[in-house]
């Protein structure tokens, strides 16, 4: 775990320096897209495992990782890359601002994942037996294909059609300090390394659940994703000491918008076409929380404005998910 950081920070860093040849919105979709690249890759060999294991336990251990570490990559961004921005930043500003027009936006789509997290869970209350297991699989995969084709028209929305609405007032005019293609080179180096070390990571999860008697659900909800978003928190918190809002809300949320509405529905698409029976079907605690992560967030960015206080309510809510995923049984 401890060797991804690096590599998260050196994404964080290439996909900054791309990013000041482009607009904000484009390098927060960058930062957001590679700084997800780790939580990709631990799913997709989690899942591979779950697909080519014989011990069934085995492959579910696996499944609960991948949907334990998806709403991690979500409340770890929304709660605690997003907290972390709005103090660090707060500690060097009084106060700032933010595009209202990428809170709404984002928000919105926030909203409809918490509702196909919350459907499948009540459906599958509803109906007993294998029928409610199909259903809840056959629901899934529909949603799956709905959720990345509403991902892939927002993206339309914001750097196509409707761009304007999410240009910033006040450009940051920042010499890059490496060649494009240094970075790029350095972007998709780091990618790979970081794909080699995901794996070892994914097959090293369950000695450690034993040696440690720590619970899959805590390992996968708040410790692989706290170490996969390395990259959101080191860029996201270092350009928000620069008011660089814009940037580090595309940044902190956008990537809670993306594994929530792309992510999540490709690793069903895959585990689908690998024959493992991922769902959005989640336990309650897990949902829960993610309802209550992007009800506050929502809250507390709706007005396009930020200080440390909100950032330190933002840090709270995540250390109280956190201790109860610790304690849970």
């Amino acid at each position: 775990m401890i060797a991804i950081m690096p590599l998260a920070f050196l994404m964080g860093k290439a996909t900054e320096e791309i990013a000041l040849r482009t607009s904000e919105s484009v390098g927060g979709l960058l930062n957001a897209t590679f700084g997800n690249a780790a939580e990709m890759i631990l799913a997709l060999f989690a899942l591979y495992a779950a697909s080519t294991t014989t011990d069934p336990e085995t492959a579910e251990n696996m499944i609960h990782l991948v949907q334990a570490s998806l709403i991690g990559s979500i409340l770890g961004n929304l709660l605690l890359v997003m907290g972390l921005a709005f103090v660090w930043g707060g500690m060097h500003h009084s106060e700032q601002k933010f595009s209202e027009t990428q809170v709404s936006s984002n928000s919105s789509l926030l909203l409809l994942a918490v509702i196909v997290l919350i459907i499948p869970t009540v459906f599958n209350f509803t109906v007993d037996g294998t029928a409610g297991d199909d259903g809840v699989e056959k629901l899934s995969h529909a949603a799956a294909i709905i959720l990345l084709a509403i991902y892939g028209l927002f993206l339309l929305f914001q750097l196509k059609t409707h761009s304007h609405l999410f240009a910033t007032e006040n450009v940051h005019h920042e010499e890059p300090q490496m060649d494009q293609k240094d970075a790029i080179i350095l972007l998709i180096l780091a990618t790979v390394l970081v794909s080699w070390m995901a794996e070892v990571l994914v097959h090293s999860v369950e000695s450690a659940a034993e040696q440690y008697h720590l619970p899959y659900i805590f390992i996968g909800v708040i410790l692989l994703p706290l170490f996969g978003n390395a990259a959101e928190h080191f860029t996201a918190v270092s350009v928000a000491a620069k008011n660089k809002m814009d940037l580090s809300f595309a940044i902190s949320i956008g990537s809670s918008t993306q594994i929530a509405v792309f992510v999540a529905p490709l690793m069903i698409m895959i585990a689908w076409m690998w024959g493992v029976p991922l769902t959005f079907e989640f336990g309650i605690l897990e949902t829960i929380a993610v309802f209550l992560a992007v009800s506050i967030a929502n809250l507390i960015a709706a007005d396009g404005k930020s200080n440390w206080l909100e950032g330190l309510m933002l840090l709270s809510t995540y250390a109280v998910l956190g201790l109860a995923f610790f304690f849970h049984p």
